[in-house]
């Protein structure tokens, strides 16, 4: 290679297109990745035509690539940060709640709306209403549990968890809330909750899966 034209150092002619001299330039230092003297020559020769061209585009008489002109626009700009994702609920939680239909909520709701005014206008002293009520609610917690779900040990499961839950906050909260709602409607301490019961129920029918 001839010690005075950095074309010929590269082995191409003048005319050559910027990007064959790229892929000369690459080939080469892979040919001769090994020889740290080789290497030097291959890169000075590289330098010296990347100078006379751009030379020559000053003068007009090439056009130079855009990405020898701009280097910068090859620089990407940085990704987007995309925003937080929302906090997404539990996976059991989200196991076990339903995106219900219109009669899935309004269905138990009638039912148990009709069996909470039993409860509440029945003749006072008739604990066996009351009782029957609360039969008749757990039959049909189990009832539209196992017609949504098709799982009759879950619907038994989830409708005495109800059962048992529902008493007990209603037990538990009878005793404040019965003296502030006792002008409006007059009620014992079971009708109170009895009525608590068949909400908690009718929201595990309706909402539970």
């Amino acid at each position: 290679m001839s010690e005075q034209n950095p074309y010929e150092k590269l082995g191409v002619p003048e005319d050559v297109s910027f990007d064959e001299i790229q892929d000369v330039r690459n080939r080469l230092l892979q040919q001769y990745s090994g020889d740290a003297k080789r290497l030097e020559m291959i890169e000075a020769a590289y330098d010296a035509v990347l100078m006379d061209r751009l030379r020559l585009r000053q003068e007009g008489k090439i056009k130079v690539p855009e990405r020898i002109r701009f280097p910068e626009r090859l620089v990407q700009a940085p990704p987007k940060e995309s925003p937080a994702p929302r906090e997404q609920s539990p996976a059991w939680l989200q196991r076990i709640l339903d995106k219900p239909t219109s009669a899935d909520v309004l269905l138990p709701g009638a039912w148990y709306l009709g069996l909470s005014a039993i409860s509440v206008f029945y003749p006072t002293g008739a604990d066996q209403v009351l009782q029957l009520a609360l039969v008749v609610g757990v039959g049909i917690s189990i009832y539209f549990i196992n017609r949504k779900e098709g799982k009759f040990g879950r619907a038994v499961l989830f409708t005495l968890s109800g059962l048992i839950i529902g008493l007990i906050a209603g037990g538990l909260v009878a005793s404040w809330v019965i003296p502030q709602v006792q002008q409006l409607i007059p009620l014992t301490q079971n009708q109170f909750s009895t009525v608590v019961t068949f909400i908690l129920l009718w929201l595990i029918t309706s909402f539970l899966r």
